[in-house]
Formats: C-alpha cells, structure tokens, sequence
C-alpha cells in the first residue's frame, strides 16, 4: 500500500518561496503518476501541477504558471513542489496525490483518478 507524507508547508510574506516534498513509502514512484492538490478553506479542492513517473510530461495550472515548479527523485522516493512569488491566494492546504500509470509518460490534473492521497500541508500567505 502506498502512502505519502507531504512536508515543508507554513507561513510565508508575499512574494516568499516555499518547497513542499512529498515522501512515498510503500512502493517505488516509478509508475506513478503525482499530482499537487490544494484547498482552501470553502473552496473545491483543484489541481496545482502533476507529473509523469519518468519526469519528462509536467502540468501546472494557470494560476500557477511560471510560479511553481514540480520535480521528481524517483531514488528518493519523493516529489517537490517549488513555490515562488506566493500570493494570499495560494493559501491552502496543500496535498499530494498518486496514481498508477504503466506508461511512465502519462499524467493526470484531474483528481477523481487518483489513488492515494497524503494527509496534507498548510500553506499560508500572509504579511
């Protein structure tokens, strides 16, 4: 059984940076594609960024674009997102998410198809 542990959330001024790493346990990350999810508080939860398990087919929302950057280390077992030039609108908890794919290219930013979530990290932005 998979599962994942995100870690790295806080409090941060706009315009601050922050690194979420997601750790697995359980499985190796080869075949799985991840996702970024946040919600916020009265909000849908609704995907940020997701990657292919050969790291090579990345996604991001618009409203991330050019902000955030996701990456892998599939010998570590982890995935990051790195969050630059925050806003307070990004405020949210922040979770990871895995779905198998045996094509190691695929990835989904649709929610409903993945498999395994993590418990979440609160991401706060606030002067």
């Amino acid at each position: 059984q998979l599962q994942l542990v995100e870690s790295g959330g806080g409090l941060v001024q706009p315009g601050g940076s922050l690194r979420l790493s997601c750790v697995a346990s359980g499985s190796t990350l080869d075949y799985y594609a991840i996702g970024w999810f946040r919600q916020a508080p009265g909000k849908e939860r609704e995907g940020v960024s997701c990657i292919s398990g050969s790291g090579t087919r990345l996604e991001y929302a618009d409203s991330v674009k050019g902000r955030f950057t996701i990456s892998r280390d599939n010998a570590k077992n982890t995935v990051y997102l790195q969050m630059n030039s925050l806003k307070p609108e990004d405020t949210a908890v922040y979770y990871c998410a895995a779905v198998y794919r045996r094509n190691p290219w695929s990835t989904t930013i649709n929610k409903g198809e993945y498999e395994y979530w993590g418990q979440g990290t609160q991401v706060t932005v606030s002067s």
